[in-house]
């Protein structure tokens, strides 16, 4: 009796960064919307035999062509991926934006994207047409809303409440407190990151957040003020 021994061939499978993204702080904080990402891309994953080696959670609203710098998450997203030599795999496209502008400046990264609402071949190509329906669609909706306000506008309707000053102030302010705390929650993780890495000090913090591309609420630079800042609205060590 002659026994043939069959071998078994072990295929390491390819790595991937998967990024979610909600557009408020109140979706981040309760998850809303962060669990359906993951569990599209874990499928996707798994159909397509990616292994996700690190994921990125932002909250952050996704409109403008200059978005990236708003969003350090997507940012780190983008390095690691860089780093590793593999893709970024997001649940639908308009996780990472309906701007073609955007969606173009994304494809200059040199970071391949993976949709997986559309599927591994998507290429960038195609990514830029669906980016382009999208944004079609926002400014379609953008100008009917515009129509119906002047439309009530005109037959005597009184829009907004322009006596109530004091409370729309308020409004203002508690939104900037919203944005700086979004801000927070999506660059402490990356923060936490260099401190376990060995980057204590509030210098050394602000020269690795720059290296990494991660800019500050305002689009610039970081200095040792704004991680400080960042630090204590953290409720964090200072280092």
């Amino acid at each position: 009796m002659r026994f043939v021994q069959e071998s078994t061939e072990f295929v390491a499978m390819q790595q991937a960064i998967a990024y979610y993204r909600v557009s408020t702080a109140r979706q981040g904080r309760s998850g809303l919307g962060i669990e359906a990402q993951r569990d599209a891309v874990a499928r996707f994953a798994a159909v397509e035999e990616f292994d996700i080696a690190a994921e990125f959670v932002e909250v952050e609203t996704g409109k403008g062509a200059d978005a990236l710098d708003r969003r350090p998450q997507l940012a780190a997203a983008l390095a690691t991926g860089r780093e590793r030599k593999c893709p970024v795999i997001v649940a639908k496209l308009d996780r990472l934006s309906r701007d073609v502008a955007f969606v173009a400046g994304l494809m200059a990264e040199k970071v391949p994207f993976i949709v997986a609402e559309l599927g591994r071949e998507a290429d960038p190509f195609m990514l830029h047409l669906y980016a382009a329906l999208a944004e079609k669609e926002r400014r379609l909706i953008a100008e009917r809303t515009r129509s119906a306000l002047a439309a009530r506008k005109a037959q005597g309707a009184r829009l907004g409440n322009p006596t109530n000053i004091r409370e729309a102030g308020a409004l203002g302010r508690q939104t900037l407190t919203e944005d700086a705390d979004a801000f927070a929650v999506n660059v402490m993780p990356i923060i936490a990151s260099l401190q376990a890495s060995g980057v204590r000090d509030l210098r050394g913090l602000a020269a690795a957040l720059d290296a990494r591309g991660v800019r500050t609420a305002r689009g610039g630079q970081w200095h040792v003020s704004n991680v400080r800042n960042l630090l204590i609205r953290s409720g964090r060590p200072r280092g």
